[in-house]
């Protein structure tokens, strides 16, 4: 048998679902973007129009809206506190833009209302990347060296990796659920044009259910090899 060392062995079995569920999800977020990016909303109103316009409704009126490069690489700066829509959202008319911008107006709004999970994962990023890191070198150095306290290691640091994706859980999906109640108070889409939007986010949320569950099983996975080299 080959050796647990070099990743080819039978546990790999446990992370196929989760690779599956991602590519998935990923397929899918971006066919439902590209089908509502097709569908222009009827109040003819641009993506950073109606992003500016919900964050003004939380006294966020001056906060910069900025136009990256880009497909899907909107997102919320909370150390910059600055709002960054890409090439397919900034300017665009669409159903699906305008979800995503009002989405990421979400998450500038639960900044400022200091909403507890997004300040939990903010102030866990620097240490959640450092572990991440270094996890994974740890953990199988420790096998080739048959150092069961460098395994032990590099468990608990990936274990960080779990902790940011289940924090991350909530704070997309509550950022996401701000949005489309806007949308509908402000009338900025019709219960038609807001079914489409729903679509785009519910499809956006599945790929960080499949980030989570990605880790979970990688988890379960170092566990299982770490215990198998102790016997």
């Amino acid at each position: 048998m080959l050796g647990y060392g070099y990743g080819l062995d039978p546990t790999i079995i446990i992370v196929i679902p989760a690779l599956l569920l991602s590519m998935w999800a990923q397929a899918s977020v971006k066919s439902t973007f590209a089908k509502y990016s097709g569908v222009m909303a009827r109040g003819n109103v641009t993506a950073d129009s109606v992003a500016r316009n919900l964050l003004t409704l939380y006294g966020l009126g001056n906060m910069p809206i900025n136009h990256v490069s880009g497909s899907l690489t909107d997102h919320y700066d909370p150390t910059k506190k600055t709002l960054n829509l890409s090439d397919d959202v900034y300017g665009s008319r669409s159903i699906a833009s305008i979800g995503v911008a009002a989405h990421e107006a979400g998450h500038a709004i639960q900044h400022v209302e200091m909403y507890s999970p997004l300040i939990l994962r903010n102030s866990i990023v620097p240490v959640v990347n450092i572990a991440t890191t270094a996890s994974t070198p740890l953990f199988f150095l420790g096998l080739l060296m048959a150092n069961s306290t460098l395994v032990t290691v590099g468990i608990m640091l990936f274990s960080a990796a779990l902790v940011f994706h289940l924090v991350t859980l909530p704070v997309e999906i509550n950022a996401s659920s701000r949005a489309l109640n806007l949308l509908e108070q402000t009338h900025t889409l019709s219960p038609d044009e807001l079914k489409g939007a729903k679509k785009v986010l519910t499809a956006a949320a599945w790929t960080y259910i499949a980030a989570a569950l990605t880790s979970a099983l990688t988890l379960l996975r170092m566990i299982l090899i770490a215990r198998s080299r102790r016997r």
